[in-house]
Parts: structure tokens; sequence; C-alpha cells
């Protein structure tokens, strides 16, 4: 007893001697980022988050065999902390036993099952990795990429752990010192096996078993402590410290210091942007700390999937290691002279840790950050190197500078003079309201048509029919016309915050003047573009400008299930002005990943779909897992030169439905349908198959309950 005591006690202080020198290390790293606010308010949220992403494992769940194995090995790191209480004790005590508990056969039981659980679970994960071995998949691999070897170290101290358990409380029972007299069930079994070793062997054994159980644990705390399995404990941290309500959505503004940027009085010596890995903020070195290489991100990313360089797990492991590999300039004491000089962006030729495509291959679409199971914020962290690309190195792809001179002189990406803002509704068959001044108290809606309804044919139609079936419902709407300009969207995405800035003040002060004398909730926007809809909702609060946002189908939705509004389903067989979701072809929806995954609107565009009488059948990859149309991130206006079209990827997916028609709710999406669909065309595939928005689609079948001929202009065409 003594021997193994002082033996235990030993190792013990050795081992964590050499974990909490590395903790304290890691934390002066992470430490050394750049302040960041608001990371610790709503402390009851974020309990909540950690309850059900943490000890629920809700993201991980999503997918359901390795979720499960991980789920089992989660809990088994929690209940088996249980053993290493009773493993101590018996250091000092062989009929030691938890105090509060004693000899309840129910944690016994816990015990057992949680260790045959992670056992399995180990099983699990090794056959998904070699199934998913990149030397078998390739690219397809969502492992390519990852420090596998390491991974394979974690699951083999995982084995080492169970077996050294059952190894000391089978001898323990065996010996007659082991707590449970019922419920450890493999444990007493092993200790039946073990039954006819004689007493002083057991001893043995038990003293084996108890010391290598708890050496293993000592290694394996510093195993993981100096390896990418930080996140078993870091990814609690990271959760807790998430953005809430989730990453997505808006993008934060431009910090120095952990002081929001003004760009009229900033000083020489002011961040814009991520130009230096120490650049970013604590809570970036902790995303970098905490990447389980897992590749889930990598698996849904669009521009990975068509045979781009970007993949946002490489991203944060390129960010991570050279970090790691600056730590001792920025923590360490080495002279910063000496610091060799590594570009955070360039080419690799010249050294650079993310190279310039990767950066720019990024639509912002939120897959990754969607899937990451431990709260990365892979977008954040792209844009805002970006951001340094742009106003600082001036250093971003040549179609960007035709996009930055068209929004800041002509005040929208296509360049078209202000004056054409309302020819979208020319022949309407009545007349569109235009606000010039403070909106009319009748008004129910200022209807945002933004720069894509205005001058893009294809979102011509989506905003006309959208007006059309308002004035049917009898809602009282209002546009700007010429008052509109851009709201900043593809700027800011691309990382022009200054051009952001100045187009979002221009329509915080227009929108201002609009609503004045309105109180809260009466501020109501509606609009066809998911973009307009995230950054009028969502990111003009950070301008003091707060608008109650809706997208057309939510607002389209509710007029449905109040009856001011009343499709009627096709009679089988016939189609309206030759174009329908009808003669036995299903429809399938394209969510649009500002709506769905940005703004968590999945409902209201199917229901509208359904309630028209089509079918509606979806494509492989929907929801929160749709794939991007390609056009976001301000990808809409650069060239697409590495690898397949996004487009044409999402097209392909479509035509597999055998769908007749693909409806969405974005005037991008559209677009990029439209031209992926036109090339699918020209190769003879997808004939028959039409792209359109959920509004043209409603306004078809309003039409037919009011026997009706649709305004002039307003039928629904093929894209």
């Amino acid at each position: 007893m003594l021997v193994r005591m002082i033996v235990g006690l030993v190792i013990t202080a050795v081992g964590l001697a050499l974990a909490l020198r590395r903790t304290l290390w890691l934390n002066r790293l992470i430490r050394s980022g750049q302040p960041l606010e608001g990371r610790t308010d709503d402390l009851g949220k974020r309990i909540q988050t950690q309850v059900v992403e943490v000890f629920g494992q809700r993201k991980l769940l999503k997918w359901s065999v390795p979720g499960l194995a991980h789920f089992f090995t989660f809990w088994g790191f929690v209940i088996l902390a249980t053993v290493y209480l009773e493993a101590y004790g018996s250091l000092f005590s062989e009929r030691f036993s938890i105090w509060w508990v004693g000899h309840w056969g129910v944690l016994g039981f816990l015990q057992d099952f949680i260790a045959v659980a992670v056992l399995a679970a180990t099983v699990v994960f090794s056959v998904i990795r070699i199934r998913q071995a990149p030397e078998r998949k390739a690219r397809a691999s969502r492992f390519f990429g990852s420090h596998l070897g390491g991974a394979w170290l974690v699951l083999f101290m995982i084995f080492n752990v169970i077996w050294t358990m059952f190894l000391f409380r089978g001898s323990s029972s065996a010996a007659g010192t082991f707590p449970y007299s019922s419920g450890a069930w493999v444990s007493i079994g092993i200790g039946r096996l073990l039954s006819g070793v004689d007493h002083g062997t057991l001893v043995v054994l038990e003293d084996v078993g108890l010391l290598l159980h708890i050496g293993v644990m000592l290694v394996f705390l510093n195993i993981v402590l100096n390896s990418k399995h930080l996140h078993i404990f870091l990814a609690p941290l990271n959760v807790t410290v998430k953005r809430l309500p989730d990453a997505l959505g808006p993008l934060l503004p431009m910090e120095s210091g952990g002081k929001p940027i003004d760009f009229e009085e900033a000083d020489e010596d002011a961040i814009f942007g991520r130009g230096k890995i120490e650049d970013f903020t604590w809570k970036g070195m902790l995303d970098f700390a905490t990447c389980t290489e897992c590749g889930r991100c990598q698996s849904q990313c669009p521009a990975w999937n068509t045979g781009k360089p970007l993949s946002p797990k490489m991203v944060i492991m390129d960010l991570r290691d050279h970090l790691l590999g600056q730590a001792p300039y920025l923590i360490g004491g080495k002279d910063p002279a000496d610091r060799p000089e590594v570009p955070l962006v360039g080419p690799e030729s010249e050294g650079g840790v993310i190279d310039p495509d990767v950066l720019w291959s990024c639509t912002t679409c939120g897959a990754c950050v969607e899937q990451c199971p431990v709260d990365i914020e892979h977008v954040d962290h792209i844009v805002d190197m970006r951001r340094h690309q742009v106003l600082i190195e001036s250093a971003f792809p040549t179609e960007l500078g035709t996009l930055f001179r068209n929004l800041e002189n002509k005040g929208n990406p296509w360049g078209q003079n202000n004056s054409e803002r309302l020819d979208w509704a020319k022949d309407l068959g009545f007349e569109v309201p235009v606000c010039d001044g403070t909106l009319d108290d009748t008004v129910d809606y200022l209807f945002w048509i933004g720069c894509a309804g205005a001058f893009d044919d294809n979102a011509r139609k989506t905003v006309r029919a959208t007006a059309e079936l308002l004035h049917i419902a009898g809602v009282n709407f209002a546009v700007l016309g010429t008052g509109e300009t851009c709201t900043g969207d593809p700027a800011r995405r691309s990382g022009n915050e200054f051009l952001f800035q100045m187009l979002a003040q221009e329509t915080k002060e227009t929108l201002d003047a609009v609503f004045e004398g309105r109180e809260p909730g009466t501020r109501k926007i509606v609009t066809t573009c998911p973009h307009c809809l995230n950054t009028l909702g969502r990111e003009y609060p950070q301008l003091e400008g707060h608008y109650e946002v809706v997208h057309h189908t939510q607002l389209l939705n509710r007029l449905v299930r109040e009856g001011k509004l009343v499709p009627i389903a096709p009679v089988e067989g016939t189609t309206v002005n030759g174009v329908g979701p009808v003669d036995g072809k299903p429809v399938t929806y394209h969510d649009p990943c500002y709506l769905g995954r940005h703004n968590k609107v999945y409902e209201p565009p199917r229901e509208l779909v359904q309630a028209t009488g089509a079918t509606l059948t979806e494509m492989p990859r929907h929801a929160d897992r749709s794939m991007c149309c390609g056009a976001g991130g301000a990808r809409m206006w650069m060239e697409e030169k590495i690898g397949k079209r996004i487009n044409l990827e999402r097209v392909d997916e479509a035509i597999a439905t055998e769908a007749g028609t693909v409806v969405t709710g974005c005037p991008f999406c559209k677009v990029m349908l439209s031209d992926g669909l036109v090339q699918r065309q020209s190769e003879n595939q997808g004939a028959d198959v039409t792209i359109r928005d959920v509004a043209q689609v409603l306004l078809e079948s309003v039409n037919r309950g009011t026997a009706a001929e649709p305004a002039s202009g307003t039928a629904p065409q093929p894209a």
C-alpha cells in the first residue's frame, strides 16, 4: 500500500506539473490576442448553450453514427472521472468508496456501461477513419489535410484507459476490495474470471492495474495538451464564449484594440483587419487552438467541393500552426527583431500562410460555421483577413475594383443610373406608391427593392410578382424609388469596410427620415433579397439603425395563412401560360444561404410552394446543409477560374431530382442558377427545367383562383 501510494503520488505530481506548465503557456498565448468585448454577457443563454451543445452534443448528433460515438466518448470522460476518484482513493485505502455514493450499484453499472460504450466508439471511429482515409477518397475525405497520426494515438490512449480500468477493477473484485457487489457486472465478471488466481498475485495485479490506469490518464492528459485534441478542454470554453445567437448573419464591425474603428478619427497605429497573427483577437486564437480537424466544415464547403483550394479546416489549421510557430516571439521572450517575415496572406512561393486563392474563394455561405461542433467562427476570420488586404494592402481580385467604383459612384454593383430604379414597376396595372419624405401612417411596409430587383431582369420579375401579391392581399406598401442605394453588403463581404460604412450610413439616414416618428415595431421593411434582409435587419443596428425586416416569403406565407391570398392547385395535366410545376413533375427548392443558414428561414418558402399544389422534392443538400449558389461573399462579381463552377454543381443537383421547376427566394441565387441551367441546356441537359422565385409560383397559383389574367408583364416566365 505504501509503495503504490508513493508511486501514484509521484507520477501524479510529475504529470500534473507538466500539464500545468503547458496550460499556463497556452493561457498566455491565447490572452496575447487582441481584446474582444461581449463574450461573457447573457450568462443564462451561455449556460443553456453549454448544456445543449456540450453536454447534449447537439451539433455532433446531426451526424448520427459518428455523433453517437462521440456522445458516448464525451460522457465517458464525465462518468469515468468517478473511476479516477475511486482510483486515487484506493491509493490510501483498499476499500475506498465515494463517500456520498458508497456501494450504490447504479454508479457501478454506469461506469462499466459507459466504458464498454467508449470502447465500442473507438471501434466506430477507427472504421470511419479507415473508410474516410485520404488515401482511399482523396479530397472527398473530410480528413484530407488533417494530422491523422495524432488521432490514432488518441484512440490508442482511450483504449489504454479502458483496459487498465477493467484490469484494476476486475482484480479488485477478485481480491475482495471492490466497492460494488452488484451493478458493475463487467468488472465483477472479470473478477470471476480471475477468481482462480492466488490472492498475492491478485494484489499485484490490482496495484499494477491501478498505477497503469492513473499513469495512462496522466500521459493522455499531456498528449492532449500538446496536440490538436486540446478541444477536449477548450471546446466547452469556446462554446461558452461563442457569438450569440450564433456566428452567422451579421459580421462584426472592424475593431482595433477592442473598440470599433472610426474611420474619420483612426490613428496610424490602428489595426485594420488581420494582417499579422497577433492582430487576431483572443477568441480567434482560441478558435485556432480548439479545432478538432474533424473536417465537417470541409465536407460542406462549396469551394472545396468544387475543386478550389479553400478548406475552412485547413485555414484554421494553418493559422494555428503559424500561431504556435510565432509564439516564441509573442510570449516566449525571443527578440521580435529576429522574427522572420512571413506574410499572413501570400502565395506559397513567398512563404504566405494563407494563399490569396484560398482567401478569395470563400462565398461566406456559413456552411463551415453551421457544421462546426466547437463553434469556430471561420467566416469572421476570413473576412477580417480580406479587410486588411483591401484597406491596407490594396490586394484584391481586379473585378472587385469595378465593383467598388460602381458602388461608390453609382450606388449599385451594376453601375446603372439611379434613374432606372423604378423601371421594374412599369405597366404593372396599378400604381406603386413612392415615398418622398416621411412614410404615410397608412403604409404597412416599406418595400425595399434592392439593387438586383431594380436592375437585373430576372430579379425584376420577382419584385413585380411580389408587388402584385401584396396589392391583391390589400397590403399597403411603398417604395423609395430613386431614394434607394446599395445597403453595402457586397462591399462588406469583400472586405471594404470603409465603403460599407459610407453606403450604410447614407441608407440609414434615408430610412430614419422615412420612418421618422414611428415607434419601434412599426418601422417595417419587406424585401425579396436575403442579403438586404440580413444587412438592414441585423447589421444596421451596429450603426443604430433599427428596423423590423422580413423576407417576402415570410410575409406572403403569413398572408396565405390569414386567407388574404388564396392559392389554387392546378388541374392535373395543365399549365398556366405554358409554364408551371405540373404535368407530374415536382418542384425542388434551393435554400439561399443568407435566408437559410444566416437567418434560419427554412419553412415559409416551402410552405408557400406546397400551398400552390406543387409536390416538393428536396435536393440531397438542403436546409442547413444546402449547397451555395456561388454568389455570396461578393463572389457574384468575381470570375470563377478554379475548379468546377459552384452554380453548375448546384444545377446538376437540381436536375438530378427530375424536378420541372427549381424555385428559390434570392435574386442572386436565381441569377446563378439560371446561368448554370443555360450552360447545361447548351449541353442538352435539363431542357425542360425552369428557375423561378417562390413569389412567381405563388402569383400564378393565386391568379388561378381569381380566374383573371396576370397584369401585363407579370405572367411568370421561364428564367
